[in-house]
């Protein structure tokens, strides 16, 4: 579904991502891994196309490419992006968000029926329709933007530190939704620090380090590996 080969991302002078290769197949949870600044957040933006990929970058999307194509087109092709710090509109409404989410969709029938979805899903925020969004609480927040990315109907789920901030319970939460949205049939490729929550959900996994890719395979077996617990799971 997602092949990225050779990706590339420089800021100025600085090589953030170097020769990174991933895959997500559709169906997946796909999960990278890795401390802060590691390049996990920029690998998000690229294929958003929130930041350039260096020439000889390929980002393809069901077979097309998304290298050049204008970050305002990347959503129409079924991919939704949660950022890091939720970046929720904060002086609208919770409905407002939502409906923003949808802007690229003209089912409008269908736009009534997931706002049920999503409400079955996320409760607290059909109670807070009518609230400007900056009011929220911290998980309410982030149960809003990654509802704001599921009114866009995607085929493919990028998720950004979904944990930041948040307390344990709300985070076990989070975590369960977010297996329960891949069961409903969206392909989700996370990006978190919690390496232990991530990887116990995810089917496969990549752990990234000073913008390389340095290990990847099933999610189970990097758990349990001894190099990644020492450095991402405190063991």
């Amino acid at each position: 579904m997602l092949k990225i080969k050779n990706l590339n991302v420089y800021y100025g002078g600085i090589h953030a991502l170097s020769d990174v290769n991933m895959e997500v197949g559709e169906g997946e949870i796909v999960t990278l891994v890795g401390a802060n600044g590691a390049g996990k957040t920029s690998t998000l933006r690229a294929i958003s196309g929130l930041v350039p990929a260096a020439p000889g970058s390929s980002i393809q999307f069901e077979g097309k490419e998304l290298v050049k194509m204008p970050a305002s087109k990347i959503p129409y092709l079924g991919i939704s992006h949660v950022p890091e710090g939720r970046r929720i509109f904060a002086s609208m409404t919770v409905e407002e968000n939502l409906q923003l989410g949808a802007y690229c969709r003209k089912d409008k029938a269908n736009i009534a029926k997931d706002y049920e979805t999503i409400f079955e899903k996320f409760p607290r925020l059909r109670e807070r329709m009518k609230q400007h969004a900056g009011t929220l609480s911290g998980g309410e927040q982030q149960m809003l933007a990654m509802s704001r990315a599921l009114m866009a109907r995607p085929k493919i789920l990028l998720l950004d530190e979904p944990s930041m901030g948040l307390a344990p319970i709300i985070v076990k939460e989070i975590f369960t939704i977010i297996q329960d949205i891949n069961k409903s049939g969206t392909t989700i490729l996370l990006v978190e620090q919690n390496a232990n929550m991530a990887l116990s959900i995810a089917n496969r996994a990549y752990v990234i380090e000073t913008g390389r890719i340095i290990l990847k395979g099933k999610a189970s077996d990097l758990l349990n590996d001894e190099s990644v617990k020492k450095a991402y799971l405190g063991g």
